[in-house]
């Protein structure tokens, strides 16, 4: 089942006003690939069987039920869908920049479905990715885990249920920047920062509390308290105290680091992962026994003056120390290409291929809270599968067909050269002529090379 027949099937629904399950469910399988597993090795001339949208049985000799589709993958690589754990892509707006703390805001209520980058990313072979808040504020609002099943007009169908939540809380140069500098608030330095955090959690502990003071006297004889006002800002803060939510933060410098480190440390709270994190290989050891990993650029930096000072073999020393370590993309661009940024780990690094696409797969899902679900070419797993012509950590690798769930999201060879779903009121395009108009055009074009071909000539 592919894109085009998903749609065809919803439109029929609705026209005989059936009920259409939310998130179609392919039956596929793929036989004769080289399968790169990630978690347990490569597998040659493997099929692999696609029921209701997992992965029912990798083997040989497979064969397809009735109507299944059944794909020669001779010659080609099958690896898991990649996944990208910081990126802002069909998000309409990312940043609450009116106060320091915004938690109570949520990025699934902006999600944009006709996003045409959703298209493109699965061009990239990118089937998961975590649509974060923006780092603006220390702690910002909550984000958003999206399974990239372009083609629904339902924002809700984009969203991957099994995920936990997370939120996003940035350090540096952003919050100090907008608050303190833009808004002459707190937090306008480094230190400024830890003490809206500090003082974030303790306000959620009163709220605590306050709370529990009244549900255990309401019932009870003579009681005169009345309930705490509701807050959703600090109920959020709350569950982030309760292990309920996974921090996602924006980080660059060691010494910041290992301060949310210490903050977190102090409130109990480990559900934390660093993101960025360009000076990580200085604070490799903390990252590794304190957090869930640390999701970084492959060789970006310099690009502003707190990430002045890194290395290409960040990710390497970082794996080499057990952290779960992570490349994401924060580019609606560089989403498309993440296999080519795990590459670079082998030659900055030496990693080997399976740790090279862990760093884009299993390692992202676990950041994620996702693991048992995605991440791995497994027997049980959701089948969120990427089909190369060549090794896909070799720089001549196309993606030649994407599926979600089993369901076909992008082909290389019979996918329309527009994959639009709409129109975006925003989005640059390219000036559109009358044919008349442009042929006048370039008949004038013609006219003008002739006669400066005589002109050369006469000389």
């Amino acid at each position: 089942m592919n894109i085009y027949r998903y749609l065809a099937a919803a439109l029929l629904g609705m026209a005989a006003n059936v009920s259409i399950a939310q998130t179609p469910k392919g039956n596929v399988l793929i036989k004769n690939a080289t399968v790169l597993t990630v978690t347990q090795g490569t597998l040659e001339n493997t099929d692999v069987l696609v029921q209701d949208g997992t992965i029912k049985k990798i083997g040989t000799n497979l064969s397809a039920g009735k109507d299944m589709e059944s794909i020669d993958a001779s010659g080609m690589f099958l690896m898991p869908g990649i996944i990208d754990a910081h990126s802002h892509l069909a998000l309409d707006v990312v940043n609450e920049a009116t106060a320091p703390i915004t938690a109570e805001v949520k990025m699934s209520d902006v999600i944009n479905p006709f996003d045409v980058g959703i298209y493109r990313a699965l061009a990239g072979g990118t089937t998961v990715a975590h649509g974060l808040h923006g780092s603006a504020n220390a702690i910002g609002g909550e984000s958003i885990v999206m399974k990239f099943r372009y083609g629904t007009s339902d924002p809700a169908d984009i969203v991957m249920k099994e995920a936990p939540r997370t939120i996003k809380f940035a350090l540096g140069e952003n919050p100090t920047r907008v608050h303190g500098r833009g808004k002459n608030i707190q937090p306008r330095t480094r230190m400024g920062v830890e003490a809206v955090i500090r003082n974030g959690f303790n306000e959620a502990l009163q709220y605590q509390k306050s709370w529990k003071e009244y549900n255990e006297n309401k019932g009870k004889k003579n009681s005169t308290l009345t309930p705490p006002q509701f807050n959703l800002r600090l109920e959020t803060l709350s569950d982030i105290l309760n292990g309920e939510l996974i921090i996602h933060c924006h980080s660059y410098r060691a010494d910041e680091i290992y301060m949310l480190i210490n903050v977190c440390k102090d409130f109990g709270v480990d559900k934390l992962v660093f993101t960025h994190v360009n000076e990580g290989f200085k604070v490799a050891p903390e990252l590794a026994e304190y957090t869930m990993g640390a999701s970084v650029f492959s060789d970006w930096w310099a690009y502003k003056f707190e990430v002045y000072y890194s290395t290409a073999y960040n990710a390497a020393i970082l794996m080499a120390n057990n952290v779960v370590t992570s490349i994401n993309s924060d580019s609606d661009e560089l989403i498309r290409h993440l296999y080519h940024e795990a590459g670079k780990t082998q030659r900055y690094g030496g990693l080997t291929d399976d740790q090279a696409l862990s760093l884009i797969t299993i390692n992202p899902a676990k950041q994620l809270g996702i693991d048992e679900f995605v991440g791995s070419i497994e027997e049980g797993k959701q089948a969120d599968l990427v089909l190369f012509n060549t090794h896909p950590l070799s720089v001549y690798a196309v993606p030649q067909m994407t599926f979600v769930d089993g369901v076909k999201y992008f082909d290389i060879k019979n996918d329309d050269d527009d994959q639009r779903l709409k129109v975006s009121p925003s989005e640059l395009v390219e000036p559109v002529y009358l044919h008349a108009e442009h042929e006048r055009c370039m008949h004038g074009v013609e006219l003008f090379m002739e006669e400066g071909q005589l002109f050369n000539h006469a000389f």
